[in-house]
């Protein structure tokens, strides 16, 4: 593997530990059966977006030959370099600030997809990852 991005180690278990924690207290805390059953979801959404994440790791790398692959639920799809359409960085707004994504197209002979890549996915800014993948030879040029 030449290069790999995917969420920091602390971040995934910052939130596991913070799924326990609430679970903890769900149980431990005396209060109404609704705030017990509202604490044990937020618990329940914590710990299931830890183990996502842990699941996915790397979620993007390259491979030696110019292969790229994604990391998802349900494991490892890799493609070469003549399957990608386009790479780019887009500014979306979130929560009045422009975020920026990283978009990859894929397109080869059975099969579609577009990729979207945030800070939480990569561990680091989307536009490093861009340059890294130009480095590669990733990133097709621009087509009219």
């Amino acid at each position: 593997m030449l290069a790999a991005w995917s969420t920091p180690i602390q971040a995934v278990v910052a939130v596991a530990v913070g799924g326990v924690s609430l679970a903890i207290a769900a149980l431990i805390v005396p209060t109404e059966a609704a705030g017990r059953v509202l604490v044990l979801l937020a618990a329940l959404g914590c710990l299931g977006i830890a183990a996502v994440a842990g699941r996915e790791r790397p979620r993007l790398a390259v491979h030696p030959g110019g292969m790229l692959s994604v990391g998802g639920l349900r494991g490892r799809r890799s493609w070469s370099a003549a399957d990608i359409q386009r790479i780019r960085v887009l500014r979306y707004p979130r929560l009045g600030r422009r975020v920026p994504m990283l978009e990859i197209d894929i397109q080869s002979t059975s099969e579609e997809h577009l990729l979207v890549f945030g800070r939480w996915d990569l561990g680091t800014n989307p536009q490093d990852v861009f340059d890294a993948l130009c480095t590669y030879g990733l990133v097709p040029a621009e087509r009219d």
